[in-house]
């Protein structure tokens, strides 16, 4: 059966902003884009963020009946023994486990809670990559370690002929708030000037506008 995904509702509507031809953002204030770009571009398990259809195992230490495999449901909760309904989705699994023990102190002594990812589902869509504009082939890529602007415009197939390339912009959305990155494609490609080829974050949005003629 098939699965449906919702994305984040600042990614969502930069992505039909841009599908739709329809003006984007202008560049963020300089300290918003050096904050995004201070960012780090790679996911660590210890960062790892639970979303909705991820499936998560809440095991308590020497209490089977009380453990459980579930799925994070489409209102970011779980269901479990004897806590109830507890927020998943947007927390930690540390964060997870840790409400979880606080609950069930009040019912066991010392409760020992871990929560394991058995799915990352709902990552399928947050940590893919996406161009967009006057390339030669509009991608969505999933991120990988050590990728650059430059790497996911060669993705891409490469600028098309009507590109305004040093107009393009990487999109970043950081605490809820997108924040908008220009990026000199001209200079990256033609001139061997990287300054702006910056590194890749799960999630990014390149757009490459065309020129006005």
């Amino acid at each position: 059966m098939s699965r449906m995904y919702t994305l984040p509702g600042p990614a969502l509507l930069l992505i039909v902003t841009l599908i739709s031809g329809c003006a984007g953002p202008s560049a963020s204030s300089r300290d918003k884009i050096q904050q995004a770009l201070s960012v780090s571009t790679t996911n660590s398990v210890d960062e790892y963020l639970l979303g909705v259809t991820d499936v998560v195992r809440v095991s308590v230490w020497r209490n089977e009946d009380l453990s459980i495999e579930v799925p994070v449901r489409p209102d970011g909760k779980i269901s479990v023994p004897l806590v109830g309904d507890v927020q998943a989705s947007g927390r930690t699994p540390q964060a997870l486990a840790d409400d979880i023990e606080s609950t069930l102190g009040q019912y066991i002594r010392q409760p020992q809670v871990s929560i394991v990812v058995t799915s990352m589902g709902s990552h399928e869509f947050t940590d893919r990559v996406r161009v967009t504009g006057a390339v030669v082939q509009p991608v969505s890529v999933p991120h990988r370690a050590g990728m650059t602007v430059l790497d996911v415009v060669l993705g891409a197939g490469g600028a098309t002929p009507f590109a305004a390339l040093n107009n393009a912009m990487l999109y970043r959305t950081i605490n809820g708030e997108i924040i908008a990155i220009p990026v000199r494609l001209e200079d990256i490609l033609n001139n061997g000037d990287v300054k702006t080829n910056y590194a890749i974050r799960p999630g990014d949005i390149l757009s490459v506008p065309e020129r006005n003629f």
